[in-house]
Protein backbone atom coordinates (compact mmCIF):
# COMPACT_ATOMS: atom_id res chain seq x y z
CA UNK A 1 0.00 0.00 0.00
CA UNK A 2 1.36 3.69 -0.96
CA UNK A 3 0.11 6.89 0.16
CA UNK A 4 0.68 10.29 0.05
CA UNK A 5 -0.27 13.94 1.59
CA UNK A 6 -1.52 16.92 -0.31
CA UNK A 7 -2.87 19.76 0.99
CA UNK A 8 -6.49 21.16 -0.06
CA UNK A 9 -8.13 24.01 1.27
CA UNK A 10 -9.81 21.98 4.01
CA UNK A 11 -6.82 20.65 5.36
CA UNK A 12 -4.03 18.27 4.78
CA UNK A 13 -5.18 14.72 2.64
CA UNK A 14 -4.12 11.29 3.24
CA UNK A 15 -4.48 9.25 0.04
CA UNK A 16 -3.88 5.87 -0.04
CA UNK A 17 -3.76 3.02 -2.53
CA UNK A 18 -2.15 0.67 -5.00
CA UNK A 19 -2.49 -0.12 -8.67
CA UNK A 20 -5.78 -2.13 -8.01
CA UNK A 21 -7.05 1.27 -6.59
CA UNK A 22 -7.80 4.13 -4.35
CA UNK A 23 -8.68 2.23 -0.43
CA UNK A 24 -8.84 5.36 1.40
CA UNK A 25 -8.78 9.42 1.35
CA UNK A 26 -8.76 11.06 4.38
CA UNK A 27 -8.68 14.80 5.92
CA UNK A 28 -6.10 14.51 8.51
CA UNK A 29 -6.84 17.22 11.57
CA UNK A 30 -3.48 18.38 12.12
CA UNK A 31 -0.71 20.11 10.31
CA UNK A 32 1.13 17.60 7.94
CA UNK A 33 3.86 17.82 5.11
CA UNK A 34 2.90 17.58 1.78
CA UNK A 35 4.45 14.59 0.29
CA UNK A 36 7.40 15.70 -2.01
CA UNK A 37 7.14 12.87 -4.74
CA UNK A 38 3.85 11.42 -5.29
CA UNK A 39 3.90 7.76 -5.93
CA UNK A 40 2.21 6.89 -9.48
CA UNK A 41 -0.45 5.45 -8.15
CA UNK A 42 -1.72 7.42 -6.92
CA UNK A 43 -0.76 10.99 -9.01
CA UNK A 44 -4.48 10.84 -10.84
CA UNK A 45 -5.99 10.74 -7.43
CA UNK A 46 -4.15 13.76 -6.15
CA UNK A 47 -4.74 15.51 -9.31
CA UNK A 48 -7.98 14.78 -9.71
CA UNK A 49 -9.04 16.12 -6.28
CA UNK A 50 -6.67 19.36 -7.18
CA UNK A 51 -8.87 19.51 -10.31
CA UNK A 52 -12.14 19.42 -7.74
CA UNK A 53 -10.92 22.06 -5.20
CA UNK A 54 -9.84 24.56 -8.44
CA UNK A 55 -13.54 23.79 -9.47
CA UNK A 56 -12.37 22.04 -12.71
CA UNK A 57 -13.93 18.73 -11.78
CA UNK A 58 -16.90 17.13 -11.07
CA UNK A 59 -16.98 13.81 -11.39
CA UNK A 60 -13.38 11.44 -10.50
CA UNK A 61 -12.48 9.02 -12.95
CA UNK A 62 -10.41 6.46 -10.63
CA UNK A 63 -10.63 2.96 -10.01
CA UNK A 64 -11.45 2.48 -6.30
CA UNK A 65 -10.99 -0.47 -3.92
CA UNK A 66 -12.28 0.60 -0.81
CA UNK A 67 -12.50 -2.11 1.90
CA UNK A 68 -15.70 -2.75 3.66
CA UNK A 69 -18.80 -5.08 4.05
CA UNK A 70 -21.04 -5.99 0.98
CA UNK A 71 -23.43 -3.76 2.25
CA UNK A 72 -21.25 -0.70 2.52
CA UNK A 73 -19.91 -1.29 -0.97
CA UNK A 74 -23.63 -1.36 -1.91
CA UNK A 75 -24.32 2.07 0.05
CA UNK A 76 -20.89 3.79 -1.44
CA UNK A 77 -22.05 2.72 -5.02
CA UNK A 78 -25.01 4.49 -4.81
CA UNK A 79 -23.46 7.58 -3.13
CA UNK A 80 -21.02 7.81 -6.43
CA UNK A 81 -24.26 8.02 -8.56
CA UNK A 82 -25.34 11.65 -6.63
CA UNK A 83 -24.27 13.89 -9.32
CA UNK A 84 -22.20 17.02 -8.30
CA UNK A 85 -24.15 20.04 -7.17
CA UNK A 86 -27.22 17.86 -5.77
CA UNK A 87 -28.24 16.16 -2.47
CA UNK A 88 -30.29 13.11 -1.54
CA UNK A 89 -31.79 12.21 2.07
CA UNK A 90 -30.79 9.34 4.37
CA UNK A 91 -34.25 7.86 4.03
CA UNK A 92 -34.02 8.52 -0.02
CA UNK A 93 -31.68 6.81 -0.09
CA UNK A 94 -32.35 3.62 1.77
CA UNK A 95 -35.58 3.63 -0.06
CA UNK A 96 -33.79 3.51 -3.65
CA UNK A 97 -31.30 0.74 -2.16
CA UNK A 98 -34.93 -1.56 -1.62
CA UNK A 99 -35.68 -1.27 2.21
CA UNK A 100 -36.93 2.25 4.04
CA UNK A 101 -35.82 0.42 7.36
CA UNK A 102 -32.43 0.28 6.96
CA UNK A 103 -31.55 4.00 7.35
CA UNK A 104 -29.63 3.83 10.32
CA UNK A 105 -27.83 1.06 8.49
CA UNK A 106 -27.42 3.67 5.26
CA UNK A 107 -26.54 6.39 7.86
CA UNK A 108 -23.72 4.43 9.40
CA UNK A 109 -22.12 2.81 5.96
CA UNK A 110 -22.13 6.39 4.93
CA UNK A 111 -20.40 7.30 7.84
CA UNK A 112 -17.80 4.74 7.33
CA UNK A 113 -16.84 5.61 3.97
CA UNK A 114 -13.26 5.64 3.45
CA UNK A 115 -12.85 7.90 0.17
CA UNK A 116 -13.55 11.27 1.11
CA UNK A 117 -14.81 13.22 -1.50
CA UNK A 118 -14.70 11.02 -4.28
CA UNK A 119 -17.31 9.31 -2.83
CA UNK A 120 -19.27 12.04 -2.11
CA UNK A 121 -20.92 11.14 1.39
CA UNK A 122 -21.63 14.75 1.94
CA UNK A 123 -24.73 14.83 -0.44
CA UNK A 124 -26.21 13.05 1.67
CA UNK A 125 -28.33 15.53 3.94
CA UNK A 126 -31.10 14.91 6.52
CA UNK A 127 -35.00 14.65 5.36
CA UNK A 128 -35.38 17.86 6.80
CA UNK A 129 -32.55 19.55 4.91
CA UNK A 130 -30.57 19.48 8.00
CA UNK A 131 -26.72 18.46 7.81
CA UNK A 132 -25.91 15.96 10.00
CA UNK A 133 -23.66 13.70 11.40
CA UNK A 134 -19.86 14.28 9.15
CA UNK A 135 -17.13 12.76 9.81
CA UNK A 136 -14.92 15.42 8.29
CA UNK A 137 -16.46 18.05 10.65
CA UNK A 138 -19.99 19.59 9.31
CA UNK A 139 -17.79 23.02 8.58
CA UNK A 140 -16.00 20.75 6.17
CA UNK A 141 -19.46 19.78 4.96
CA UNK A 142 -21.09 22.90 4.38
CA UNK A 143 -17.85 24.29 2.70
CA UNK A 144 -18.40 21.25 -0.06
CA UNK A 145 -21.60 21.78 -0.64
CA UNK A 146 -21.03 25.56 -0.93
CA UNK A 147 -18.24 24.48 -3.25
CA UNK A 148 -20.70 22.24 -5.45
CA UNK A 149 -23.29 24.70 -5.26
CA UNK A 150 -24.52 26.55 -8.47
CA UNK A 151 -25.20 29.88 -6.37
CA UNK A 152 -22.34 30.62 -3.93
CA UNK A 153 -23.23 31.43 -0.52
CA UNK A 154 -21.35 34.62 0.58
CA UNK A 155 -20.36 35.41 4.19
CA UNK A 156 -21.97 38.29 5.38
CA UNK A 157 -18.94 39.34 7.28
Amino acid sequence: METCIIKTPLGFTKIEGNNIGITRVSILNTEETPTQTIPDSLKACALQLQEYFNGTRKKFDLKLNPEGTEFQKKVWEAIEQIPFGQSTSYLKLSKQLGDVKAIRAVANANGKNPIWIIIPCHRVIGSDGSLTGYAGGLHRKQWLLNHESEVKQQSLF
